[in-house]
């Protein structure tokens, strides 16, 4: 499907084709399915943590398909065109409740049921997995919150669900999922190219680019900011990429989480024990790294571990193309190094990987929640047992996420002993530059930044 210079936009909704005409940007795919009568989605956040709103979307896996639990609060109503989804009530099929809903009603897994329906799609997605071997995971509800019912039932659910059933929605993954094409409106546009994305952004002076759009989505939800025209590089085939060769692997800057996750099996085992501390599922099936750079939040989870891989950035201009390392990519408090006419278009990661690297994130709950303090430490020793290289990266300590080079070069030709450790938080301690916050003190940042270097240095002892 290709739509061109249109006013409007269309996409399967519950197996029925629907059309909207001059859909607007502020306009949330929730606040659309509950208008046509499709109210088991509910907002109760407006930011992607509580799931009350979860819908499924059927995307691309390999040849076939796979259902995917996204928040429909942070999905812009245009970005749905050509996608197929699916609410609640789609579920029962001839008046019988769907294997998910059944085990949710026999285990008691709800009370006044307003997260109900979230929960529901979020497990029906997770019963419909491809691949999946043994019981559902209950931690694919890690994007849902329950204020009433308490969790154990809910998860006795999940794990009583045996295989997914035959039937039309698993008939329907054996079939590729639509194919997501170009769209141009007066607000919002989609290219599938580069080129065709410098065009847009030549005709839209000052649009705003987005991939999964869930940062917008919240500062559209909950601080009422508005934009002339967004151009979605969701289409661009590019920037979607996952490649690994024997000196690098490149993920491309709008390809989402959950696919990184999956098309990256061979990733470092830290790899896996971050992307489950960043966000939660619906979050992770459209959040990508390059918004997750490009937005420059000093607190965003992938910058310290990607700066202590070593990463580069790819951008593309009308002029050309160029690489940035990360360590140089922050340049002030959420601004880049990118100009105004690029876009972020690969994140390449050098081998060989480090010898000893971990991530660590402190915040207020483990899962599904913002960072007061992140590190990422990586280190590797020559054959006589001296660091070689080391890379210390931080965020939530100072106005952008940072490497702390001084420590780094402090230590490199060293021994990894107790003293190069009080080195290392005696540089912290003037390099960090923390503030005070509802997470945190500046005090409290700086003591548990410097713990981390601590625990760092017992593990490498371990």
């Amino acid at each position: 499907m290709t739509t061109t210079a249109s006013r409007e936009i269309e996409f399967l909704l519950n197996g029925r084709r629907v059309r909207v005409d001059a859909p607007r940007t502020d306009t949330t795919v929730l606040d659309f399915i509950r208008g046509q009568g499709f109210t088991g989605a509910k907002e109760g956040c407006a930011e992607g943590e509580c799931g009350a709103c979860a819908v499924v979307l059927v995307t691309s896996h390999d040849a076939t398909s796979a259902y995917r639990v996204v928040n429909s609060c942070l999905m812009s109503l245009p970005a749905a065109a050509d996608h197929e989804i699916y609410t609640v009530e789609a579920l029962a099929e001839h008046g019988e409740l769907a294997d998910v809903q059944r085990v949710m009603a026999a285990a008691g897994g709800s009370q006044c049921g307003y997260c109900t329906p979230g929960f529901v799609m979020s497990l029906f997605a997770e019963h419909y997995r491809p691949g999946r071997v043994g019981p559902c995971d209950p931690l694919a509800l890690a994007g849902n919150l329950c204020r009433c019912t308490g969790y154990r039932p809910i998860r006795d659910a999940a794990l009583a669900l045996g295989p997914a059933p035959a039937g039309e929605f698993r008939d329907r993954l054996q079939r590729p999922a639509p194919r997501i094409d170009a769209i141009a409106l007066d607000n919002f546009s989609r290219p599938t190219t580069i080129d065709g994305c410098f065009a847009t952004l030549a005709t839209h002076p000052g649009a705003t680019l987005i991939a999964g759009g869930s940062d917008l989505g919240v500062e559209s939800n909950l601080r009422g900011r508005r934009w002339t025209h967004l151009v979605s590089l969701e289409a661009i085939d590019e920037l979607r990429e996952c490649t690994e060769t024997s000196t690098s692997v490149k993920l491309g800057a709008a390809l989402p989480l959950a696919d990184i996750e999956r098309r990256w099996s061979n990733a470092p085992a830290v790899f896996s024990e971050w992307l489950t501390l960043f966000a939660s599922p619906p979050i992770r099936n459209r959040a990508t790294l390059g918004g997750n750079l490009a937005t420059a939040s000093p607190i965003g989870d992938a910058a310290p571990l990607l700066a202590a891989l070593g990463a580069i950035v790819h951008v593309a201009g009308r002029d050309g193309r160029r690489e940035i390392p990360l360590s140089s990519f922050f340049t002030a408090y959420r601004r880049t190094a990118m100009r105004s006419d690029e876009i972020l278009t690969t994140i390449e990661i050098p081998k060989p990987f480090p010898q000893l690297l971990r991530f660590y994130k402190v915040s207020k709950r483990r899962l599904d929640d913002i960072s007061t303090v992140s590190a990422a430490m990586a280190m590797d020793w020559d054959a006589g047992g001296r660091v070689h290289r080391a890379r210390f990266a931080f965020g939530g300590v100072a106005e952008t996420p940072l490497r702390v080079v001084e420590a780094e070069e402090a230590v490199t030709g060293q021994f990894w002993n107790e003293a190069a450790l009080e080195r290392v938080q005696r540089i912290m301690e003037r390099a960090l530059t923390p503030i005070s916050d509802a997470r945190g003190s500046k005090e409290y940042r700086l003591e548990v930044s410097k713990s981390l270097v601590e625990k760092f240095w017992w593990e490498h002892r371990s």
